[in-house]
Parts: structure tokens; sequence; C-alpha cells
């Protein structure tokens, strides 16, 4: 690809300017994934390095620490109680004892049985005061799976706390060394709630994350390789167990689906091809048709202003729930839409809405913008109130056009101002259940696809399909957690590369 100086770009022709930004755009890609690999790389390698000078400066301190120091690697917290610091060492020595009680009594058990997932099944045994044969349960794999996660993280907080109990000491041997006094129990809770109080408030916050969210997460991510389904749910019915990378294997084959129908492959390529196209007309149709809402309001000479933003905001106020049903039975081939229209004379036959492909999702697409446009009215109106009038006087003065203002002010304003949201936007269409699943409920049927997984719609979007495949008797969590960590690397690289291309991110100080 050939590159142009300033000058020699200024002389293009905007078509060809138009041309020379998506090459270098499309030729970026390459060399921004590469700077993505590296990135990691050097996270990775620096991870490994601090690991190292952590392990290196233990080592260190046991060497050249005294007694007390070398006991506190044993017993967390001597060395603060043996140089006065008594609230620190009950601290660490009662996260030690609980540390060790949960793994004596309940963490070594889970630990155990999380190579296998359990091995004893529900069995049927004889009950001699029923006089008959009853199920008893034994292992159960979802909680093996679930207690050995948080076992996991249990010991993985212990190992932090431990070092934190080790540096301390260091700490403490040097201020000791340099002839400075330590601080007492008062002084560290008088720190609590002064210089160190931003860690107390974040204590609690940080901990529902790390249970809350994390947590799951990496649940669900293991998940993703063990066969657990509806036939094998660990408990009531048979015991999963983990398959490696066969489920990826499943997902990524181009061999046929389950009856012999479309590859899963197929089938999860069809599906996120039309996920990205409705979460990108999603996104820009509602926002550039807002925003030409919100500018028609906002224009001189335009009378009752409130009353059209009013009329907006109150579609806004109306559930979605109620909202989408409704519009979907008007929708439907024997709704008010086909017969007003039968009624009038202007069509014969009822228009398929919701049975032809190409019509449902063109259906979505336009009362997605109904549903979206207000939204976007309300966020434009407020920074386009905000943009300098002056800016839109020079630009009369030198002869600009409507057109010309809305491109060479307007809209690289707002872009500057509203370019994180169009990511996160764009993110949520693409998890945007509610209007598929109301609407159509994915219909309609994909046959070919259908034998995949679930029932597949040609609306179907990612996220439908998930829960589709989720439900019934056949549900197959396994599947589910496989495209749920696909569809976390398509979003997760879709973030990244526009993030770094965002103008409010690269030129943040234009607009200051």
């Amino acid at each position: 690809m050939k590159h142009y100086s300033d000058l020699e770009f200024l002389r293009l022709s905007k078509g060809q300017r138009f041309v020379y930004k998506l090459t270098a755009f499309f030729c970026g890609i390459p060399r921004a994934i590469g700077r993505l690999f590296i990135k990691i790389w050097s996270l990775i390698k620096g991870a490994f390095l601090a690991i190292g000078r952590e392990i290196g400066d233990v080592c260190s301190t046991f060497k050249n620490g005294d007694w007390k120091t070398k006991t506190s690697f044993l017993v967390m917290g001597f060395g603060s109680f043996a140089r006065g610091q008594i609230l620190r060492g009950v601290l660490f020595l009662l996260f030690e004892v609980v540390f060790i009680g949960y793994m004596f009594i309940a963490g070594g058990h889970w630990l155990s049985l999380l190579p296998s997932l359990g091995k004893e099944g529900p069995s049927s045994e004889y009950n001699a005061v029923l006089d008959t044969y009853v199920t008893a349960y034994h292992d159960n794999s979802f909680k093996i799976l679930l207690y050995g996660v948080l076992t996991i993280f249990f010991i993985i907080a212990f190992i932090y706390t431990w070092r934190v109990n080790v540096k301390q000491n260091k700490i403490s041997e040097q201020i000791l060394k340099s002839g400075k006094k330590l601080k007492g129990s008062k002084d560290d809770l008088r720190s609590m709630v002064d210089e160190n109080f931003h860690a107390t408030l974040l204590a609690l916050p940080m901990t529902g994350i790390m249970v809350f969210t994390v947590m799951p997460i990496v649940f669900m991510v293991l998940v993703a390789f063990t066969n657990y389904d509806g036939a094998h749910n660990g408990f009531s019915n048979n015991l999963f167990t983990w398959v490696g990378l066969d489920n990826f294997n499943t997902l990524l084959s181009w061999s046929g689906g389950n009856g012999g129908g479309q590859s899963y492959s197929a089938t999860f390529g069809e599906i996120l091809t039309w996920t990205l196209i409705w979460a990108f007309l999603a996104t820009f149709t509602n926002y550039f048709l807002g925003m030409g809402v919100a500018m028609m309001i906002n224009k001189k000479g335009i009378r009752l202003k409130k009353m059209w933003r009013t009329i907006l905001v109150m579609t806004v106020a109306i559930p979605q729930f109620i909202s989408l049903l409704y519009v979907g039975k008007m929708f439907a081939r024997n709704g008010l839409i086909n017969l007003s229209l039968m009624d009038l004379g202007w069509i014969k036959q009822p228009l398929p809405f919701w049975e032809d492909p190409t019509w449902a999702r063109i259906s979505v697409i336009a009362i997605n913008i109904w549903v979206g446009i207000p939204y976007l009215m309300l966020i434009t109106t407020g920074i386009l109130m905000n943009i300098p009038a002056d800016l839109y006087e020079s630009a009369r003065i030198d002869g600009a056009n409507a057109w010309q203002q809305y491109r060479k002010i307007t809209l690289p304003y707002m872009l500057f101002i509203t370019g994180p949201y169009l990511l996160t936007s764009f993110t949520g269409n693409m998890n945007n259940f509610n209007v598929i699943y109301l609407l159509t409920g994915g219909a309609p049927t994909n046959p070919a696809a259908s034998g995949a997984a679930g029932s597949v719609g040609y609306t179907d979007l990612l996220i439908t399909w998930l829960f589709k495949i989720t439900t019934g008797a056949e549900s197959q969590y396994y599947l589910a957690s496989v495209v749920g960590i696909m569809v976390f690397v398509v979003v997760a690289f879709i973030s990244l590369v526009v993030y770094n291309v965002l103008p409010s991110i690269k030129n943040e100080e234009d607009y200051q």
C-alpha cells in the first residue's frame, strides 16, 4: 500500500481519500492483531518475571530475616504479635486458622473429587421401612465443580495473604533497624479510616466482584470442558465428567449435527454473521435516525417542542415486554396490519412478516428503530445543545450548506462524545435478547441449522440460540458454555479494535 504525505493526501479527491482510508484501515488490522499478540506476550512475560521476583524476595526475606520473621512463614501473624502489632497479628492468624479449618473439613474433600467430578452417581437401594426401592444420591458433580473452584480461589487468597504477611515482617524489620517506631493497633485502625480509607471501602465490593462475577465466569468456562447437559446433570441423573476439548471440536466441526442436519460450525457461523449484521444495523440506524429526530425537534421555528419530546418519552415509559409482544401480534399473519391492508384492498394475501426469512429480519430491524429512537433522541438532544453556536455561524458565513455543517461540525462532535456509547450499544445489541425473542422467538425456523442444536431460526441471535440450547429436556449446557466463550472472544476482539480507533480515545485533547 502506497503511503501519502499530508500534502499528497490533501490533493486527492474525496473518493480517493475514502478509498485510501478504507485500505489503510484494513491493512492496519494485521498490524493491530500483531501488536495485540505482542502485548499479550509482554503481559505473560511480565507476569512470570513478577512471580520470579516475588519468589526471590521471599527467599531473601527468609534467609536474612530474624527468628520472628522466619516463624511467621509457618505461623502467620507471629512476627506482628512479637513486635507489638496485635491487630495485624490477630487478622493474619485468624485467616490462617479459618483456611486450615476449611481445608481440613471440606476443602480437601472437594479438591480430591475435582479431577473426576464424582465417583458414585445415583443408585437404586432397598428401603426396609418403605419396603421398596428408592433412589439414593451420592456424589454431586455440580457441587464438586462449584466448591472446587471456590476452594481454588480460597487457596489463591491464602497465598496472597501469606505473601502480605511475609512482606509486612520484612518492612517491620527494616523500620526497627532504622530506629523508627512501628505503628500500633490504634494507628492501624486510624489508617483504615484515613489514608487507607479507599482500601477499606473497596474491600467489600472487590470481594463481591470476585465471588459473584469472576468465580461464576471461571465456573462457566470450566463447564465448556465437561459433558454437563440434561442427561448428565451431575446429581439426579448421571454424573458429568471432563471431556477436554471435545466440545470445541464439536462446535468447530464441519460434520453434520444431530439428526444429520447442518454442522455445528456452519450453524454457528450463520448465526454469528446475522448477529453482527443485526448489531451493526440496530446500532447505527437508531443512532443516526435518533440524532436526526433530535435535530429536527431542536431546529429553530419548530413549534410544540416539549410535546414532541413528551410523545417520544412516553414510548420509553411503556415496558418493552408489553409493547414488543403487542407489536409482534400486530404483524402476525392474521394480525392487525395484514387485516387492515387487506380491508383497504392494498394487498390480496397476508404479507409474510414472520414467515419469510428476509421479511422477518427487515421487520425486526424496523421495529427496533421504533423502540430505540426515543433513547437516542434523549441522549443526543443534550449534546446538540452544547455544540457552540459560533461554529455554525462561522460555517454559514463561509458559505457552508446544511449538509456540510452536519458533516464537518455536528457529526464529528457527536462521534467524539458518543463514541464509547456506540461501542457499548453495539455490544448490547449483540446480546439483545428482548427484541428478538419477544417479537419472533427466532422464527422462521431454519430447517438445515436446527439439526445442530436447538430449534434455530433465521432471526436467532447468539444469545437467543444460547437460551434454546439451555432449555428443554436435552439442555446442552456444555455447548452453551462453548458458545459463550466464542461470543466473548468475538466481542472482546471487536471492542479492542474499535476502542483503539475511537476519536475520543486517540484525540482526547481535541475537544478540551
